[in-house]
């Protein structure tokens, strides 16, 4: 369903020497023509970069008020014809990073409420999200914000000041979690902001359960409590404002709450009717971890958005203790994302392509593994590119 916009080719040149084409349209002149040289404004320019100048080659084109709409490897496009550009000064090397359309600072909402003093909300509701038979508790709570001032986008988190002491007696410090609501809350009415929450638990050395501070705290919370509040916070995880953008996310558990709000901002019907300036219309994918088909989260939700949206969204689950991977072993996130690694990887190469990972941190090593994978086919080094797609503003990751 997600096409990619660029076809790899393979290396015939030594690493560092190998050549790319860049297809540029919007081209002023270069650095040592006079100001008034004419701009070509229609068609395409095409410049033949090597793999060690690609990062600096790029930051002329920008500065000559260019656009880079391509970049292939040279040998995959022999016929075509592709003018050196002038010289200049040597800058450090690295993949090539097209400049993403960021929200300006007014657009993003920080620390309206402070630990000190925190906006006091109401809790709505408190459901769960395991179906009988999955593992562990998840909760989804929503608590009402209309008496205060505090407001958010898709992707930030808010702060939760659990009630009590510790065993010190001082008041227990906050802890982040991510906004699985639109900026609207889940009702579009703009008074309210939900959580998607699991209950840690965990054994210490004596054998003995220990349940987590706050997860515990929240997901035993009845509609009518209070809850202390502050934030909202982050900028890693914002949705790009490009409305045609390939949104690729990747998320374990309770990670999946920024995806539901990107996914719900996207295409649930009643966001799509307030949201005048934003109608996406790019490509989605969720490729979503969990370890038994009763922890998927918002499951019925999900599909059907699935079934309303096939053009535009695609899901992909990675279900651990049901499902095998090539080896036979536990099909976990990472062992999806390997096998979708080479679509992933052509999908990449179109600047209006961002990925966001969320969950659990161990997942990591294993998407870089099968990225390097993807990457190392077109002699191209995965870290040296994900840098320029982390400088990009396109490699988005919210760990724990």
């Amino acid at each position: 369903m997600l096409n990619a916009s660029v076809a790899g080719g393979a290396a015939t040149t030594t690493y560092g020497n190998r050549l790319f084409i860049y297809e540029v349209i919007g081209l002023r002149q270069t650095d040592g023509e006079p100001s008034d040289s004419s701009i070509r404004r229609s068609g395409s320019t095409f410049f033949k970069v090597p793999y060690s100048r690609m990062n600096q080659e790029m930051q002329r084109i920008l500065r000559l008020g260019g656009k880079i709409v391509n970049i292939r490897p040279a040998e995959a496009v022999a016929g075509e014809s592709a003018a050196p550009l002038q010289a200049a000064a040597e800058e450090p090397a690295a993949a090539p990073a097209p400049v993403t359309k960021k929200h300006s600072a007014e657009d993003v909402p920080v620390n309206i409420y402070r630990p000190n003093k925190p906006f006091v909300g109401k809790v709505i509701s408190n459901e769960p999200l395991v179906k009988d038979g999955g593992i562990g508790v998840v909760q989804h709570i929503t608590f009402d914000i209309s008496e205060g001032d505090l407001r958010y986008i898709e992707g930030q988190s808010i702060g939760i000041i659990p009630d009590g002491t510790d065993d010190k007696g001082k008041p227990h410090k906050l802890r982040l979690y991510s906004i699985a609501s639109t900026r609207h809350g889940d009702n579009v009415d703009d008074k309210t902001v939900s959580l998607c929450v699991r209950q840690l638990q965990y054994q210490n050395d004596a054998g003995e359960t220990i349940n987590g501070v706050c997860s515990t705290f929240l997901c035993g919370l009845k509609p009518g409590d209070d809850v202390k509040i502050t934030g909202p916070v982050g900028k890693e995880m914002l949705l790009p404002a490009d409305t045609d953008a390939n949104v690729i996310m990747m998320g374990t558990g309770t990670g999946i709450a920024p995806f539901r709000a990107y996914l719900w901002r996207m295409f649930k019907d009643n966001e799509r009717a307030v949201n005048t300036e934003y109608q996406f219309n790019g490509k989605a994918w969720l490729i979503f971890g969990i370890p038994t088909s009763a922890n998927i989260l918002y499951k019925e939700e999900l599909e059907e958005l699935q079934s309303k949206y096939p053009d535009n969204f695609r899901l992909t689950y990675a279900i651990s203790r049901e499902q095998k991977n090539t080896s036979g072993g536990r099909m976990y996130i990472q062992d999806r994302v390997a096998e979708h690694a080479d679509e992933i990887w052509n999908l990449l190469k179109d600047e209006k392509t961002h990925v966001y990972i969320c969950g659990l941190r161990g997942m990591e090593d294993g998407i870089d593994q099968a990225m390097a994978t993807a990457a190392a086919k077109e002699d191209i080094v995965w870290s040296d590119y994900q840098r320029s797609l982390k400088k990009a503003g396109r490699w988005h990751v919210e760990t724990y």
